[in-house]
């Protein structure tokens, strides 16, 4: 009888321990308050300041048209191509010492900026060297895309391209398939890139309170890594009903081996 109660209780102990629990599975939860509704006030996002390799879309605009033709890309030559290429060839790379290069403007440092910054550089630029105040020019500088890139426990790992202006991680996380019920929600990574080189973040998207954190939103280049939970490596499965049949295989293989071995 001990024996049959010491198995029971060994099953049990391991279907306890190799399942998922379903708190690991949800987002929201509301961690520090006993309220049944809570309201998240997000922190003022703070400007993006472009670096190396980060792609702007420059356009100008001005009583006559033709006059600043020159600025802005014809978009006719490849019309089959997708919006990213588009970006990719009609907009201007920031080289690695910061600069872009425009037409008949040369070479401008651009690094460290705000994209309101450096529209009212290209502004005030223009109207130096090229045009007159009666022109009314105006300038409009975008990012050509918010690109980022998932890997790990997400259902389609990969890089993407989205064309918004902002983007938090759960919308980042829903474009390539959202976490795998074996993904580790609490310790979501975010790599990203500084003037001074690389940084990794960590997000716990259980919390309702990661709406608060600075690094709710997903900026340019940065790489989102979704570590398996410890379950997954274990192999029992994710559910009771999976550890439960990982369980009974293991146990009939053993029993059966004990059998053939007295023989």
């Amino acid at each position: 009888m001990k024996k049959y109660i010491l198995v029971i209780g060994l099953i049990l102990s391991v279907l306890a321990s190799s399942c998922i629990s379903h708190k690991d599975t949800l987002y929201f939860q509301n961690k520090n308050s006993t309220l049944d509704s809570t309201q998240a006030i997000l922190e003022k996002k703070m400007p993006y300041r472009v670096q190396i390799y980060d792609i702007l879309n420059i356009r100008v605009k001005s009583l006559d048209q033709e006059g600043v033709q020159i600025f802005n890309p014809i978009g006719d030559e490849n019309l089959n191509a997708s919006s990213a290429e588009r970006a990719y060839f009609d907009g201007f790379t920031i080289d690695l010492h910061g600069d872009i290069r425009i037409p008949t403007l040369g070479k401008i440092s651009v690094l460290g900026y705000t994209i309101e910054e450096i529209e009212q550089m290209l502004e005030k630029k223009l109207l130096k060297e090229q045009f007159k105040e009666e022109a009314n020019i105006f300038v409009t500088v975008k990012l050509s895309g918010l690109r980022f890139t998932a890997s790990g426990e997400v259902g389609s790992p990969g890089t993407v391209t989205l064309f918004q202006e902002r983007v938090n991680i759960f919308e980042a996380i829903a474009n390539v398939g959202d976490i795998l019920i074996t993904g580790d929600k609490k310790d979501v990574m975010i790599i990203r890139k500084y003037p001074q080189g690389q940084k990794i973040h960590h997000l716990d998207l259980t919390d309702i309170d990661v709406m608060k954190s600075p690094y709710y939103y997903v900026q340019p280049n940065d790489m989102i890594y979704v570590k398996p939970l410890k379950q997954k490596s274990w192999g029992t499965g994710t559910t009771g009903v999976q550890s439960l049949a990982t369980i009974v295989s293991v146990l009939s293989l053993v029993t059966t081996t004990i059998l053939l071995l007295r023989l």
